[in-house]
């Protein structure tokens, strides 16, 4: 079990709160928040997989490399996914958080 954090620079504050998919197996769970602390967005990783720091954080650097995402708190609850599940599931709750 590993417990990873990281930072990226934000745009806006979301209104709204996300939770999307479910721990299991091959899959992950992500519960997103408004982060009122700053344009900031906090990602906080619980991985069943020791050793993947590098594989989160190049993920994330292709995915807020074209936008930044909202300034939010991500919580991730991992149980092996793979970066194409990992994706979808982020872009899953950016879209929720992001709706009107």
């Amino acid at each position: 079990m590993e417990i990873l954090s990281f930072e990226f620079a934000a745009g806006e504050i979301p209104n709204k709160s996300a939770v999307v998919g479910c721990v299991g197996s091959g899959d992950l769970e992500i519960l997103m928040q408004p982060n009122h602390s700053g344009q900031i967005a906090i990602i906080k990783v619980v991985t069943s997989v020791d050793g993947s720091q590098q594989r989160w954080k190049n993920l994330f650097e292709r995915i807020f490399s074209v936008d930044h995402p909202p300034a939010v708190k991500i919580d991730i609850h991992d149980f092996g996914a793979t970066p194409g599940v990992v994706r979808l599931r982020l872009e899953q709750a950016l879209e929720e958080v992001n709706s009107d």
